[in-house]
């Protein structure tokens, strides 16, 4: 996993250069009063990276300048893999990865990332629609765990994790109504589901899991935080994963 010191480009011409390489881009921002060449539109769409409609003042904020041309792009800090890759090697080491199902925030995205790394995960699996860009702000919050793991963005969730599981693999999504995680004996190789706070688990994911994990509660706030709902879980996993 590397390094790229730049997180940022904007102007016409550097976006479109970026993306005739082919370079990581997380997202691009468009001002509402600039209308960028059909060039610069159809690369990204080609390249399948999101445009989103955003102030002119929040474009210049992004970039920190007001030469942008009404336009700015997130240069991913990190290169992705394959998601055969991240199976192949969570199959290999009989280990897990963690699933992002559609988490929006940042900073609850590097928390899971931090977790994930620390309790010995092999990557995180993320779609590319409706999740956060991997950006300065995930990077920080993962304390740079981010580095030392296999990280893959799919078109979808549940393809994906049908293809894990004809690899061999099993699948189980943490959310309520399912068995108590306490009581559960995890298969290996496996991977983690997490659900955005609010929505939990998409139907389609859910539809894919072998196992739904229940973390008990006994308070009278409805659910966790889903950082610390992931922590807990693969607590457990991890558990049964080491030696004691």
């Amino acid at each position: 996993m590397k390094k790229n010191n730049r997180f940022v480009i904007w102007g016409r011409n550097p976006i479109i250069e970026a993306l005739r390489a082919n370079r990581r881009l997380e997202k691009i921002y468009i001002a509402h009063d600039s209308n960028p060449p059909k060039e610069l539109l159809n690369l990204a769409k080609k390249r399948g990276v999101k445009l989103q409609r955003i102030p002119r003042q929040k474009v210049e904020e992004l970039a920190k300048t007001k030469k942008t041309q009404g336009v700015v792009a997130l240069l991913s800090p990190i290169e992705y893999c394959d998601e055969e890759e991240l199976f192949k090697e969570t199959i290999e080491k009989k280990g897990f990865f963690v699933v992002l199902d559609h988490i929006t925030d940042p900073q609850n995205v590097g928390n899971i990332i931090r977790t994930t790394e620390l309790f010995g995960g092999i990557g995180v699996l993320l779609p590319k629609d409706r999740s956060s860009p991997l950006n300065e702000t995930v990077v920080k919050a993962s304390s740079g765990a981010i580095f030392h793991l296999k990280v893959s963005k799919v078109p979808s969730l549940q393809r994906a994790l049908r293809n894990f599981k004809k690899m061999g693999g099993w699948v189980v999504a943490v959310e309520t109504g399912g068995k108590d995680i306490r009581e559960i004996d995890f298969p290996f190789p496996l991977a983690v589901v997490v659900g955005a706070e609010g929505e939990g688990v998409s139907k389609s994911v859910l539809e894919v899991s072998d196992i739904v994990a229940t973390i008990p509660t006994v308070g009278k706030i409805p659910s966790l935080n889903v950082g610390s709902a992931t922590a807990i879980a693969l607590w457990e996993v991890f558990k049964q994963k080491q030696p004691k």
